[in-house]
């Protein structure tokens, strides 16, 4: 990733084919707002909803390192579970070592090939490896937050990861606002100054946040009224 950006003449409201930047991006308005910059995945994105992390599959956790590699390496390889991935799904992203030797540090990911699933995967880093890793140790593809994102489906265990200002059609690109004032879905009646969280019974919307262990996404500057875009302060980035 790159450092942040500025963001001008309604760029947020831009979206494109192609990257104009890295996928991850954050990007400032003058008045400050705060944006990142995504890759719509599975369905085209409203403005005003709430968006989500794509959904981590299991199959790409826990996998053994298929070979040691050395301090200072700049590929790892990791023996796949039964899912294929395509040629850098995770670039942009992070390989976590997360248990046994060089456990507790995450490398960022700059490429990999396809594979059909089950077998060794070599997966290039843009960090060296800095505790040397053994085959007990064990690491996990985590994809760029702001890779694939979906509109939330009421589920309170997804990730939060920006609201788009426009819609973004699938598989572009474009900016999610993360941080300022933002019109967002309200999932039921919501009063000036509650905390927020991903709405439970709306796609896309936003409930009070009145749970243990809900994700906050900001707070409300505007009484909500249900189904209703209403102003709020995302507090997300």
């Amino acid at each position: 990733m790159t450092g942040d950006i500025q963001i001008f003449d309604g760029d947020e409201h831009k979206i494109s084919s192609t990257a104009l930047h890295p996928v991850g991006t954050k990007g400032l308005t003058t008045d400050g707002r705060v944006f990142r910059y995504s890759l719509a995945g599975g369905v085209t994105l409203s403005p005003g909803k709430l968006c989500v992390a794509a959904t981590q599959n299991s199959a790409h956790e826990n996998m053994a390192v298929a070979a040691a590699a050395a301090v200072g390496a700049t590929s790892v390889s990791v023996t796949l579970g039964a899912a294929a991935v395509t040629a850098n799904q995770f670039a942009g992203g992070y390989l976590v070592i997360n248990d046994a030797t060089g456990e507790g540090i995450a490398y960022p990911v700059s490429g990999h090939p396809a594979h059909a699933g089950t077998g060794a995967l070599a997966v290039s880093l843009a960090k060296p490896v800095q505790v040397a890793l053994t085959t007990s140790s064990e690491a996990s593809l985590i994809a760029n937050p702001w890779s694939g994102v979906v509109i939330s489906i009421a589920d309170q265990l997804d990730m939060p990861v920006g609201v788009p200002n426009v819609a973004i059609t699938n598989a572009y690109y474009g900016w999610l606002q993360t941080r300022g004032v933002c019109a967002v879905l309200a999932d039921e009646t919501l009063a000036v100054g509650e905390n927020l969280t991903i709405g439970s019974s709306t796609v896309g919307a936003v409930e009070e946040n009145d749970g243990v262990g809900e994700a906050n996404v900001g707070v409300a500057i505007q009484a909500g009224v249900d189904t209703e875009y209403r102003a709020v302060f995302l507090q997300i980035d």
